[in-house]
C-alpha cells in the first residue's frame, strides 16, 4: 500500500543552450508528489504519516524552494555569485531562514546560504525527479515520484527495497538507535 503526499516548490531556472523561451531566466511553481510504499503499520493503521513524509522530504528539498537552479556550466552562475558577493548575501543574510542542510550528490549541490542549487543536468521535470530520488532514496521507500511544473509533468516509478523500521505508536521511521524521534518509543 502507498501513502501519498505533495509539496509545492517555487524556483527559478533556465535551460542553458536551449533554443526557445526556456533559455531565459524564469520562475515556476512546481508540485512534487511522493508515493511511499510499505506495509501498513498495525499500531497506527497507515503506511507512513503523510505529514512525516513531508517533514522528511522538506528537510532536504527546502533548498530548492525560492532558489535559483542553474546548470554548473551556465555562464550566468559566476555572474550571479559575483552580484551576491557585492550585495553581501553570498554567505547568507539575516532574513534567509528558510534553508536546509547543504548537500552534494552526483546530480546537484545545494548552497543554502545563497539560495542556489547547481545541477549537472538541465533542471527539467525529469531532472528534478532524478535529483529528488537521489536525495531521498535512503530515507523513504519511494515507489513513485511525479513532478509538475507549469504545463510540464513527468513521473517515474521505483522498486522499493528499504527495510525501514517504524514506530508502532506513530508510524514514523526509527533512528539508528531504534528510537522514535517523535514519541520516544524504543524498539525492543
Amino acid at each position: 500500500m502507498r501513502s501519498i503526499t505533495t509539496l509545492d516548490i517555487q524556483y527559478a531556472h533556465r535551460f542553458y543552450g536551449f533554443r526557445g523561451e526556456a533559455q531565459y531566466l524564469h520562475g515556476h511553481t512546481g508540485v512534487l508528489t511522493l508515493e511511499v510504499e510499505d506495509s501498513i503499520e498495525p499500531g497506527v493503521n497507515m503506511v507512513f504519516p503523510c505529514n512525516e513524509i513531508q517533514k522528511t522530504a522538506w528537510a532536504v528539498l527546502k533548498n530548492f524552494d525560492h532558489a535559483l537552479v542553474l546548470r554548473e556550466d551556465d555562464p550566468l552562475l559566476p555572474a550571479i555569485l559575483d552580484v551576491y558577493e557585492k550585495q553581501g548575501i553570498k554567505n547568507g543574510a539575516p532574513n534567509n531562514v528558510m534553508k536546509g542542510e547543504a548537500f552534494k550528490t552526483e546530480l546537484c549541490t545545494a548552497y543554502p546560504d545563497c539560495r542556489l542549487v547547481v545541477t549537472k543536468e538541465t533542471m527539467t521535470v525529469e531532472g528534478m525527479i532524478k535529483m529528488v530520488y537521489e536525495l531521498l532514496k535512503d530515507k523513504l521507500n519511494i515507489a513513485k515520484i511525479t513532478f509538475t511544473s507549469g504545463v510540464n509533468a513527468a513521473s517515474c516509478e521505483f522498486e522499493t527495497k528499504n527495510d525501514i523500521a517504524r514506530c508502532p505508536l506513530c508510524g514514523i521511521a526509527l533512528n539508528d538507535k531504534g528510537v522514535c524521534p517523535k514519541c520516544g518509543y524504543k524498539k525492543q
